[in-house]
Order: C-alpha cells, then sequence, then structure tokens
C-alpha cells in the first residue's frame, strides 16, 4: 500500500506539488495523468525516494520514505521516461548489476533475471549490447529491471513509449498479469491507452488532484447532459422548427454537410431526460428522414481538457538541473552516504 498525506514539493519558490493526499491499493493499475508541469513526474520522483517532499509524507508498505529510506525503495521497481541504461553493457549484464545495486541475494539472482527476461520478452536479446538494440527494446529492457525481484510497487513513466503497436499491446498484457497482487502506477499521454488498462485514475493540475476515480466514474461524475448527433434529410429551417418545438432540448447547432439534401445537428439535452423517441416521431411527422442519429459519448480526452483547460504554461522546473536541495534531500543523501560506508 502507498499512503500519501499532505504532499508539498517547492522549488525555488515554485510550488510543483500542493498538498497531495492517496492512498493506493494492491491488485489495483493507477493511471496518473496532467498536463506538462502539472507535477506528475515530481510527484512520483518523490514517491521513488529520487526526490524528497517539501512537507508531507510518504509510507510504502508501512515504511517511511524519509525515514527508512531502504526498507521503502525495496518494495519498489521504478522505469524512468528514459530508463537508466548502460549502452556498453549486455542485456544480462545490465541485470546483474541491476540485481547488485537492489542487493537481491546471489543465491537468487539468476532466477530473478530469467524471470525478468521472461516477463519483459527480452530472452532473445539477452547476450546483445544494449547499444544494438531498438528503442522498443530498449524500453523493454528498462521494464526488465523494473520487475527484477518482482517488487510489490512498480511504477512506470510512460511505459509504452518507442514501442510499435503489438510491441504496445504485449506491454499492456504484461502490466494487466503484474498487478494481480502489487500496485502499478503508471502515467501516460496516451489517454486512450490509459483508459484501455487503468482501473483507476488520477488526474492532476496545478500540482493538485483534479480528479481521481474509476473511468467510468470520471465520466458519469463530469457528464452534465445528454448528447445527440443527427443527420436528416431535408432543409435547416425543416429540422430547426422541429428542434425548437421539442421540450428537453437545452441547446442545439445546425450544420449543413457537403451534400445539400442533408442537413445535421448536434443536440443537447438534460442528463435524466430522454427526447429520443419524441425526437424521432416530431421528424416523421414533418417529413424528414432520420440517415442517422446516434448518442455522443464523451472520451477520456474531453475529460481530461475539461478538467485541466485553465492550466496555464508552467516552467518545468522538474527538469532544471539547479534546483536547490531541501533539508530532507540532504537528509536522504546522508542516509545513502552511511549505508555505503556500512557496505
Amino acid at each position: 500500500m502507498i499512503e500519501v498525506k499532505d504532499l508539498t514539493k517547492i522549488y525555488n519558490g515554485h510550488l510543483a506539488v500542493d498538498h497531495l493526499s492517496f492512498t493506493l491499493n494492491e491488485g489495483l493499475i493507477y493511471g496518473f495523468l496532467g498536463p506538462n508541469g502539472a507535477g506528475k513526474s515530481t510527484t512520483m520522483n518523490m514517491l521513488t525516494g529520487y526526490l524528497a517532499p517539501t512537507e508531507g509524507s510518504i509510507s510504502i508498505n508501512g515504511f517511511d520514505i524519509l525515514e527508512d529510506p531502504e526498507k521503502a525503495r525495496k518494495c519498489i521497481g521504478y522505469l524512468p521516461e528514459l530508463p537508466p541504461l548502460y549502452m556498453d553493457m549486455t542485456v544480462s549484464e545490465y541485470l546483474k548489476f541491476a540485481a547488485e545495486l537492489k542487493k537481491i541475494p546471489r543465491k537468487d539472482t539468476k532466477a530473478a533475471i530469467e524471470e525478468a527476461l521472461t516477463i519483459s520478452r527480452t530472452d532473445d536479446v539477452k547476450n546483445r549490447l544494449i547499444r544494438s538494440l531498438s528503442k522498443g527494446y530498449r524500453q523493454r529492457v528498462g521494464l526488465a529491471q523494473a520487475v527484477l525481484g518482482l517488487p510489490d510497487i512498480i511504477i512506470l513513466d510512460e511505459p509504452t513509449a518507442g514501442l510499435d503497436p503489438l510491441q504496445m499491446i504485449e506491454m499492456r498484457e504484461t502490466i494487466r498479469s503484474l498487478a494481480k497482487d502489487r500496485i502499478i502506477l503508471l502515467s501516460s499521454h496516451i489517454l486512450s491507452e490509459v483508459s484501455a488498462i487503468c482501473d483507476h485514475i488520477m488526474i492532476i493540475s496545478h500540482g493538485k488532484l483534479a480528479a481521481s476515480d474509476t473511468p467510468e466514474g470520471l465520466e458519469e461524475a463530469i457528464k452534465g447532459t445528454n448528447s445527440l448527433k443527427l443527420t436528416v434529410k431535408g432543409s435547416r429551417t425543416q429540422l430547426e422548427n422541429v428542434l425548437s418545438a421539442l421540450s428537453g432540448i437545452t441547446q442545439y447547432t445546425i450544420s449543413e454537410p457537403a451534400d445539400d439534401h442533408l442537413v445535421s445537428a448536434d443536440i443537447e439535452y438534460g442528463r435524466n431526460t430522454e427526447i429520443r423517441d419524441d425526437l424521432f416521431l416530431a421528424l416523421c411527422d414533418a417529413f424528414l428522414p432520420v440517415y442517422s442519429m446516434e448518442a455522443a459519448s464523451r472520451s477520456l480526452e474531453d475529460i481530461f481538457i475539461e478538467l485541466t483547460e485553465s492550466d496555464e504554461k508552467i516552467e518545468q522546473t522538474e527538469s532544471d538541473g539547479t534546483i536547490e536541495r531541501t533539508e530532507s534531500d540532504e537528509k536522504i543523501a546522508q542516509t545513502e552516504s552511511a549505508e555505503k560506508q556500512e557496505d
């Protein structure tokens, strides 16, 4: 379980993450969405211990990321947007190196590497230099590193970047299989992919949680009206007479397609109202043959735009190499230094 309470991060006076709170439970795939500069990468970096929060707390399986960083990080596998690969190593050498960094016992290393190769579908390139691999295969090697040792929590930043359609389907299946008894948190700019794979979606805007629900729940919560797209054979005036006389319609827009004999309308009506039967009968009475009548569904893209459309362009301080380290950052660095000395 991941518990985040009042998480805040300030970069040189810029509030990147604003008192963010949420809980993630095992067995679910969480999608983390937000426009550029909204704070999602900063949040993911704090969850993995790469950055320390200015305020707030992060608990990973009961371990505080600041008070007990080594135990907390052992629970996490992380795939950054740009996988940290060593190009002069073979895939097997790289995974062996990653296993040493993760302090996987030597007697378990071989089995853990073989398992990671199988999960990431990289077994056929295990003896090749990483520099010789395509971008898609490099992404899969990054995934192999993230799942090495099968941690309880796997955090994936743009996991399908660089993959072809077939590889994207394979990656989706892999993520689903991994989520059965662990937490998966992923961020992606491919919203249709998030909608297809995630059980729960969190949308962040201006460093705050703008929405958190299932894909179906988000659509239902934001939907204030029902919509119809209608095309009939007739004139604009005839259709306007029908629509203006029908009760229940809150708004309509009429347009004329290229075919001079057809006219179309986008119609909105009340959320708890049903007008299709009355509309069809009214069109029949007006001798307007119906060529099409379909409900207009709202996609995740529509919901995302509506929740974040007020976002201003925010300077991406997340990638600024001149960021000053906070006292909490120093605390993590000191802990790591002490651990290395003990080793």
